[in-house]
């Protein structure tokens, strides 16, 4: 029996009631002014980093003292602006739990549409997002595209990291080895690492130290082995493929930041199977292609789609090897995405 396709309408229904379940599950932790003015126990203003959001609290590690260190529950006051991992925030102690009284500017962030098309954040003020990818689940030129063009618009250097080198070695990955060929053609860095033998751990360690970072990627792809090799004491659950379906297990469901041994802090991301880009229009999306850059205006027709067109300087560039086929039709299939992404 298929399934019941829903109309607009009810659709929008549906939406609607479960964004104010969402509003009030919140809501029930928050804390209002007047509960914020009946706390007797409560601390000084201090500053702390968003080390986990739970949608209804936050654990927060302190960065002054005496609370330097700490790992510290909170509530949120109500009305305060949304709180992602990574997040620098003014907080008050108090018992049993502390309170975030306000967030400070963002200086960067990554944000993505939910699955009702509404922007959220994802993290905060990173300095770099760290694509993993791997042999097995299979990947998709298209999906590190979607992550490429999000990193660019959002002004946050990327780096591709493979992991699982170790399969490397069998014939069955000739598509994986061409990935590597063109993302490095292009100007992308790709760390080749293997968290099952520790091959690259060392340089990625060295390449993440000093610098806020975030692992995105598919569930399977191991970025939660990566995370016990880069800092031990995380501990990270690691979950097997699914079998028949080569594709990864949920392990990690809710974002979290740690400092690695080596320097440097990184946020761990639950696993992402797509990457919309509906809040993006067609012009920011093809200025996320960074190969594309040398030829954008140079085309006969000012409305060039970049498909069939006489005089365009994109086909053109493709055709004398300057910009890899897979990417001009990956731009594509994201264009042609973008209405039927839409909730």
């Amino acid at each position: 029996m298929s399934k019941r396709r829903l109309n607009d309408r009810q659709i929008n229904r549906i939406q609607s009631i479960q964004e104010r379940r969402r509003e009030r599950a919140t809501a029930k932790k928050s804390v209002s002014e007047e509960d914020l003015q009946n706390l007797n126990a409560l601390g000084p203003e201090i500053t702390g980093t968003v080390i986990t959001n739970f949608g209804a609290q936050v654990d927060i590690e302190g960065t002054e003292a005496p609370y330097k260190g700490s790992i510290v529950r909170c509530h949120m006051r109500a009305n305060l602006e949304s709180l992602v991992t990574g997040d620098v925030v003014i907080w008050r102690p108090a018992e049993p739990h502390g309170v975030v009284v306000a967030r400070q500017e963002r200086k960067s962030e990554l944000i993505r549409p939910d699955i009702y098309g509404k922007l959220r954040p994802v993290a905060a003020n990173i300095d770099r997002i760290a694509i993993v990818f791997s042999p097995k689940p299979t990947p998709f030129s298209n999906l590190l595209d979607r992550y490429l063009v999000a990193s660019e618009f959002q002004g946050i250097k990327p780096v591709l990291i493979l992991n699982k080198t170790d399969m490397l070695e069998e014939e069955d990955y000739a598509d994986v080895h061409q990935l590597i060929t063109d993302y490095r053609f292009i100007g992308y860095e790709v760390l080749l690492v293997s968290a099952k033998t520790g091959e690259g751990v060392a340089e990625l360690q060295s390449y993440l130290a000093n610098q806020t970072s975030i692992f995105v990627g598919q569930s399977g792809v191991g970025k939660s082995s990566l995370l016990n090799h880069l800092q031990p004491e995380a501990n990270m659950q690691i979950g097997p493929l699914s079998v028949g379906k080569e594709k990864g297990t949920h392990t990690t469901t809710a974002s979290r930041l740690f400092h690695l041994e080596g320097g440097g802090v990184l946020i761990d991301s639950p696993g992402i199977r797509e990457f919309a880009l509906t809040h993006l229009s067609a012009d920011k999306v093809i200025d996320g292609f960074v190969d594309f850059h040398p030829y954008l205006g140079f085309c006969k027709f000012r409305d060039c789609k970049h498909d069939r067109e006489l005089g365009c300087a994109l086909l053109a560039a493709v055709e004398a090897g300057k910009v890899l086929p897979i990417r001009l039709h990956n731009y594509r299939q994201i264009i042609l995405s973008q209405e039927s992404d839409r909730p």
